[in-house]
């Protein structure tokens, strides 16, 4: 995407932020002008013009072609496609936006560890090749604070989250950092396009309630709120590339086409 039409989104998005403040009449919102990318005429040529369950099914067949790795082979992909731009030899840490030692990696207190943004219980896939293995959900975060967030769903509020300044919890809902809103909206709305039940999977869907153990995610409409509160950073571009480049061949259409949130939603 070239930088006139990123730029675009954000100034978008930062006027529409600025306009919550104000008392006006109730209308509904604009959907984000449309942005382009260098995909558009080959990879997302079937969905492009789209809309609606017609947009939802035509990105769920460009982005189910992709290859799987093992949950084992997690822990080198993540070293990889979430390095600090920073630091070559650290990893960002999602929820705290900490800067940690690639090495590590595992479940004491001060290692990071792999969080599945959908929770595994949303769904009960486990960590087997597939939606448990999905790197376009799958980050790495502080074992503590991965614990901290658990299986909540996404919501505002709550008491501040230890070692995670800007994250707040409650008794079943989490709220990231601001830095972290609008991947995790992307994150969240990628997998309930990913995975419609056609295949050995769960047919994982966004809604806007708080959910248990079934194949659903909330909050939609605190997430659409994320996704236009938090436009895609550099270091999302960036991994959406290595993911498809280097280990999925699939992308995140959402990170290409934040706009794509409201034309489904």
């Amino acid at each position: 995407m070239s930088v006139a039409h990123r730029r675009g989104w954000k100034t978008w998005a930062a006027i529409s932020a600025a306009l919550t403040g104000l008392v006006l009449p109730a209308v509904t919102a604009t959907p984000a002008g449309a942005t382009t990318t260098a995909y558009d005429s080959t990879y997302y040529k079937n969905a492009v013009g789209k809309t609606g369950t017609s947009l939802k099914s035509s990105l769920h067949t460009i982005i189910s072609s992709q290859s799987k790795i093992s949950y084992d082979a997690v822990w080198n992909a993540l070293k990889v496609t979430d390095q600090d731009p920073n630091n070559a030899g650290n990893v960002l840490l999602l929820y705290s936006g900490v800067s940690r030692s690639k090495s590590l990696n595992g479940g004491d207190v001060g290692d990071w560890n792999r969080e599945h943004v959908w929770a595994q219980s949303h769904g009960n896939f486990g960590t087997s090749a597939g939606p448990g293995t999905d790197l376009h959900h799958l980050r790495a975060c502080d074992v503590q604070v991965n614990s901290t967030r658990g299986n909540k769903d996404f919501d505002n509020g709550g008491s501040a989250v230890s070692g995670a300044p800007g994250s707040y919890t409650d008794a079943n809902s989490f709220e990231p950092r601001d830095a972290d809103k609008g991947d995790v909206a992307r994150m969240i709305l990628y997998m309930a396009v990913r995975y419609e039940g056609d295949d050995a999977w769960p047919d994982l869907e966004a809604n806007d309630s708080i959910n248990g153990s079934v194949p659903l995610h909330g909050r939609l409409s605190v997430l659409k709120q994320w996704n236009e509160q938090d436009p895609p950073s550099a270091f999302e571009e960036r991994r959406n590339d290595v993911i498809y480049n280097s280990y999925q061949g699939n992308r995140n259409p959402f990170i290409d086409h934040p706009e794509w949130v409201e034309a489904i939603w």
